[in-house]
């Protein structure tokens, strides 16, 4: 293959003029055998700043060995990851989202300037998962995603626990519920090493996704953390990066309109996160795919959700492992929902979704994956509300146990900050509709989660009276009837900034409505008297990125405004 012109990596290794660059590459080990084959870039999202990325070194030197034994040579390089859950409900937390874009563009540039001949992105903390297939897409270079892969469950007092279990204990402690020594102690034990968050939450739902859309090798993803069939993945997804190359099957050969729908379906049965919504816009997009708020609805009422998972559920991503993985999700769907998932689609493996799901192995006895004839409930958990208050719309997630209406006065707040101070400080009532502005894409900017709040919220008792509304995001943990992305947002003079203390909000999940009882009249002579606020940053990363990025109802994806 060293010979063959279509390979990118010869424009900047062969040739008489390129003995400098190539120089270079021998002060650091390379070989002229080494030089003489196939260049793969692993990018790595290895950072010791969370659990979720921390073992990912380990990981890619197996994917490295993978690319070595199939003929080709490895060139490992680094990028960026925030941590969505240490930064959580700080000023910090506005970089997350940001972060995805960043991540993408800095593997698209590594690629674009490295001239790779295939990719594999080794990811793990959630916003790592999509950019990592922005970039793929993006180079549309044989390639391959692997997740890192979860956390294990902590244990505390004889039940298992997660991340989430401390969050909601924050609301707890604060209403005097639990002592500051048990509150102590669950802190202690609820992250027992390496991976991401446990639950159905942002990295496990796009962890899913990545196999259910095919650039995951099935099953892969789904192996926990720092099991020990981990290392035979990696090794595995740097020969399967060979031999797409061979095969010269590129990310978008993969990625069609039919794999994202496939995508949908995954999340909407597992009871996924809310922000699935802005990461497949976002990922269609790079794809050239149309794709709406719409649609992920239209497919999400039409899936059965059949994963009894966290945060609503009682199960954790490493019970899905045991039960049988991500292959035995597709598995259950194709044998009691025919024509729901687009079985010839195909996967990196080379097998359609088909092939690989009638492949699934069930432990016997599991109670985590249900058949659809036993689904938890017959529509998926993704809800897309539309109104006077959301014109482009907002994103619910309903897990069955949430209710699915409410009426009530707004509560106000221009920051998470505020939200959390009031709520904390019990100034939050049964009934209250919290509402949480100019925390959007562009506001905040960065489009901050609000788990801190939402899971205060239920901590405190609050979660089947309160409801809450935003044009901030949600984590994948947080539950009850909160409503995210609401479009356009407050920093575009959208309706939410029209919202005054008291104004009755109302939420009908059945009707998809959500809606201020306020006339045209008075919406319009409010927002004509709105002023788009001094901008919070007006220099670096976040000033360029609140400039560039689109709404959320587009994915909140940055473009060049040409």
């Amino acid at each position: 293959m060293s010979n063959e012109p279509q390979l990118p990596s010869r424009t900047i290794l062969e040739g008489r003029e390129r003995a400098g660059a190539r120089a270079m590459l021998k002060a650091i080990g390379f070989t002229d055998a080494d030089l003489s084959r196939p260049m793969v870039g692993i990018a790595n999202t290895w950072i010791e700043t969370m659990p979720c990325n921390f073992h990912l070194r380990r990981l890619a030197a197996k994917v490295k060995e993978g690319v070595r034994a199939a003929g080709g040579t490895p060139m490992e390089f680094n990028t960026i990851s925030v941590s969505d859950g240490v930064v959580m409900g700080t000023e910090g937390m506005k970089a997350c989202l940001v972060s995805r874009e960043v991540i993408a563009d800095s593997m698209e540039l590594v690629g674009r300037g490295h001239m790779f001949d295939a990719l594999v992105t080794l990811v793990g903390c959630d916003k790592t998962i999509p950019a990592g297939a922005m970039a793929l897409l993006r180079l549309n270079i044989p390639g391959v995603l692997l997740y890192g892969g979860s956390i294990a469950a902590g244990h505390y007092r004889g039940r298992d626990v997660t991340i989430q279990d401390v969050y909601e204990a924050v609301g707890a402690n604060a209403a005097g519920l639990i002592s500051d020594a048990d509150f102590r102690e669950l802190e202690n034990v609820a992250c027992p090493g390496a991976g991401a968050c446990g639950g159905q939450f942002t990295a496990n739902t796009m962890s899913t996704v990545m196999e259910f859309i095919g650039l995951s090798p099935m099953g892969a993803n789904s192996i926990p953390a720092m099991d020990g069939a981990k290392d035979g993945a990696a090794y595995r997804s740097g020969q399967l990066a060979m031999e797409l190359l061979k095969r010269n099957v590129r990310p978008r050969d993969i990625v069609t309109r039919e794999a994202i729908e496939n995508a949908i379906v995954s999340v909407a049965a597992t009871g996924g996160s809310t922000n699935a919504v802005l990461h497949l816009l976002a990922i269609a997009s790079e794809t050239g795919v149309p794709l709406s708020m719409d649609d992920l609805d239209r497919i999400s009422a039409r899936t059965p959700l059949i994963a009894d998972l966290k945060p609503a559920g009682k199960y954790v991503a490493v019970d899905v492992y045991k039960a049988g993985g991500i292959p035995l999700i597709a598995r259950k769907l194709i044998e009691g929902a025919p024509g729901l998932l687009h079985e010839n689609q195909t996967t990196v493996t080379g097998r359609t979704i088909g092939e690989e799901a009638r492949g699934a192995r069930e432990t016997p006895g599991q109670d985590v994956i249900h058949s659809v004839a036993n689904a938890l409930q017959p529509t998926g958990g993704l809800v897309v509300l539309k109104g006077n208050l959301a014109p482009e719309g907002a994103v619910a997630k309903i897990s069955g146990h949430e209710r699915l209406q409410h009426r009530g006065p707004a509560r106000v707040f221009n920051s998470e900050e505020q939200a959390m101070q009031a709520v904390t400080g019990k100034k939050i009532k049964p009934g209250d509709v919290v509402v949480i502005r100019y925390e959007g894409p562009r506001g905040g900017p960065g489009m901050r989660e609000m788990l801190g709040v939402t899971a205060a919220i239920v901590g405190e008792g609050l979660g089947e009276s309160v409801a809450l509304v935003t044009d901030g995001r949600f984590s994948g943990a947080t539950r009850g009837l909160m409503v995210g992305h609401a479009a356009p947002e407050a920093a575009r003079g959208g309706p939410i900034a029209a919202l005054e203390d008291g104004d009755v909000i109302v939420f009908d999940v059945n009707a998809r409505r959500l809606a201020v009882e306020l006339s045209e009249a008075e919406l319009t002579r409010r927002l004509s008297k709105w002023k788009e606020p001094e901008p919070r940053y007006k220099s670096g990363v976040f000033a360029k990125y609140a400039a560039l990025v689109a709404s959320a109802s587009e994915g909140a994806v940055t473009r060049a405004k040409i």
